[in-house]
């Protein structure tokens, strides 16, 4: 029952790193190795359209890592899939708020699940190397299915940064058992996404703006 889960986690065991508490930020993303573009994966809005909880730590590790130059671009993915839920604009725009130069931002409005964002990435986007973000629980789960689609991959998780409650984390790993086996079937049928499309310029167009 466990075997895709333990699959996953050793799998992708040197290539995941993970953010404890906000002052040793700077230690663990200066040992975490440059790629061109951090892949953030959407984790839903609040009621009034702003990143959850969830979502809003994996974009502020995102502009740590473009702060620290690990990263020089952000590729935001996540679900537009209706006309009054955006939450690609919603990262996008936190993103900048940050400090995060726009030019640097390229938004994926059609990432449904990490499957979809993964192999959209380098499909549409042209991603070959990344950093993908998202909470240490799902970080083997996003880094083994990043590669699978074909990206040379590390990752860098939010492991608590939120502050979250035993029960919240708990649900959280308890999820990633069966999606696991779902992580297992994409990676070896390796399915085109909802929506594939033309290649889109946007990440190689971020790569070649200057830093300002």
């Amino acid at each position: 029952m466990f075997a895709p889960v333990v699959w996953l986690h050793a799998s992708t065991a040197e290539r995941r790193y993970a953010i404890d508490d906000a002052a040793e930020r700077h230690q663990v993303i200066e040992r975490v190795p440059a790629r061109p573009v951090a892949v953030v994966l959407g984790a839903g809005l609040t009621e009034d359209g702003r990143p959850t909880r969830f979502l809003a730590r994996r974009l502020d590790i995102a502009a740590w890592l473009y702060d620290q130059g690990r990263v020089e671009a952000v590729l935001v993915t996540g679900d537009n899939s209706r006309q009054s839920y955006n939450e690609t604009d919603a990262m996008r725009d936190y993103l900048i708020a940050t400090g995060v130069p726009a030019p640097q931002v390229v938004g994926d409005y059609a990432g449904f699940s990490t499957w979809e964002s993964c192999t959209r990435a380098r499909r549409v986007f042209g991603v070959r190397e990344a950093t993908v973000v998202t909470q240490s629980f799902h970080l083997p789960r996003a880094v083994a299915l990043c590669r699978a689609a074909g990206i040379d991959t590390v990752g860098v998780a939010d492991n608590g940064l939120g502050g979250y409650r035993a029960a919240t984390m708990g649900y959280g790993y308890a999820r990633e058992v069966p999606a696991a086996f779902k992580a297992v079937l994409d990676a070896t049928v390796r399915p085109d996404p909802t929506f594939l499309g033309d290649p889109e310029p946007g990440i190689r167009e971020a790569l070649s703006s200057p830093r300002t």
